[in-house]
């Protein structure tokens, strides 16, 4: 069947991590991790009807399939893997805790959109209540992303989930999908929770308490669209002209972006498809029992065992049902979270391009230019804390997020995996 086929791949797919173990720590070091002794599969090319070229990527770079990178300390329990790293940064114990229910329709002349209640928890001195209660819709979100990559450019903030969805996937504003997108709202607004910077920014605390009106009128505080205008020719600029040499350490954190693009958008499309074709089986076996107690009435010398055929497809149904109910709940959106997580990555790295284009451009500037040479070297240097400020903050949130990720996937992957042994035991009783 190839239903099962995933797990195996997850553990030789071999993505990319860039720990500590390698030589090149930036690009070659795992993904998954684990203990030394682990008995890894050598990885194969899976055998699907297509895609066979894409899939090939799994078997050629042997170095990006060790799984080194954890401690042997780390909790091997698949349920207790999620977010065990703890960071020298990072708070003991939790003090804000974030949920998003209650999705409402709102329909008007003009549009249609769902909001979200937003329920906010805290013991921080800061907020003015412990406990908080609004309503937000997509659009806020997207502004709260917004300010958050405008006050720190290169801090990975966590991908929101795609405004619009793929086509013939599922209808717009269907409950699935209502109920898709406020996990996921509820994951990006946890993440930033517990992420050491972020958590403390004034845009989400004002995103988590104001009201409508509130958020409405904080909005608006802003820039004008002029400026934001300038500012975008501006970083529009600076990234055609690109950065003269950009950093070693940064030159292979971008190649392991690349790598870790690649694969993870490839393991998507995999589980996805495996997903789809499961569920057709899933259709068609729901079908396949009736048949046999149909077939019964006609048959007395074979009706019990017949009906005995029907009754084993139908607990084999259901614990289908089961494994797929776990495959599009805990793997699917994990591994395109973080397809999704890539592509803020490019555009982490795409700011800090900039930031180091801007001081590149004034020290040209510097070289040819006799007149103004005191004001361009005030500039340059209040830049050059600037590239060290945003160096410093990218390196120090890439291992935060590095760990994270580890946990993330492996904990995925090893549920899965446990879950589809305990699916195949149940089809054979």
């Amino acid at each position: 069947m190839e239903g099962d086929r995933l797990a195996s791949q997850a553990r030789s797919s071999g993505l990319p991590a860039g720990g500590a173990t390698g030589e090149n720590p930036g690009v070659d070091a795992p993904l998954l991790g684990g203990s030394g002794s682990s008995a890894l599969l050598q990885a194969e090319v899976l055998d699907l009807d297509e895609d066979e070229d894409d899939l090939e990527v799994f078997s050629k770079d042997a170095s990006l399939m060790d799984m080194n990178s954890f401690s042997p300390m780390m909790p091997t329990s698949p349920l207790s893997m999620i977010n065990q790293v703890k960071f020298e940064d990072e708070p003991d114990l939790k003090d804000l805790f974030i949920t998003v229910d209650e999705p409402e329709s709102h329909v008007t002349t003009i549009e249609t959109f769902i909001t979200y209640r937003i329920i906010t928890k805290t013991s921080r001195g800061e907020f003015d209540s412990s406990e908080f209660e609004v309503r937000r819709r997509y659009q806020d979100f997207l502004w709260l992303k917004g300010k958050l990559e405008e006050a720190h450019p290169t801090l990975i903030i966590p991908p929101l989930p795609e405004k619009f969805i793929v086509k013939g996937m599922v209808e717009r504003f269907n409950d699935d999908f209502i109920e898709t997108r406020r996990k996921a709202l509820q994951k990006f607004l946890n993440r930033i929770a517990d992420h050491p910077t972020l958590t403390f920014n004034e845009d989400f605390k004002v995103f988590l308490t104001a009201q409508a009106w509130e958020l409405s009128s904080h909005k608006k505080q802003g820039p004008g669209l002029l400026s934001r205008m300038g500012q975008t020719v501006r970083a529009v600029a600076l990234s055609m002209r690109g950065v003269k040499s950009r950093p070693e350490e940064f030159m292979e954190m971008n190649n392991f972006i690349e790598i870790f693009s690649q694969k993870i958008n490839l393991i998507d499309k995999i589980s996805q498809r495996i997903y789809k074709e499961e569920r057709e089986y899933s259709d068609e076996m729901r079908e396949y029992g009736p048949i046999h107690i149909l077939w019964s009435a006609s048959e007395e010398d074979l009706a019990d065992t017949l009906k005995g055929v029907a009754s084993c497809i139908d607990k084999c149904c259901k614990a289908t049902e089961k494994r797929m109910s776990g495959l599009s709940e805990a793997l699917l959106p994990v591994v395109h979270e973080y397809v999704l997580y890539s592509e803020m990555l490019m555009g982490v790295m795409k700011r800090r391009d900039q930031i180091q284009a801007e001081l590149d451009s004034k020290v040209e500037a510097l070289t040819y230019k006799k007149a103004d040479t005191d004001l361009l070297t005030e500039e340059i240097g209040k830049l050059e804390d600037k590239v060290e400020c945003a160096n410093n903050a990218l390196k120090a949130d890439w291992e935060r997020w590095k760990h994270n990720m580890q946990n993330d996937i492996k904990s995925a992957f090893t549920d899965m995996a446990e879950e589809n042994i305990h699916y195949y035991e149940q089809i054979l009783s």
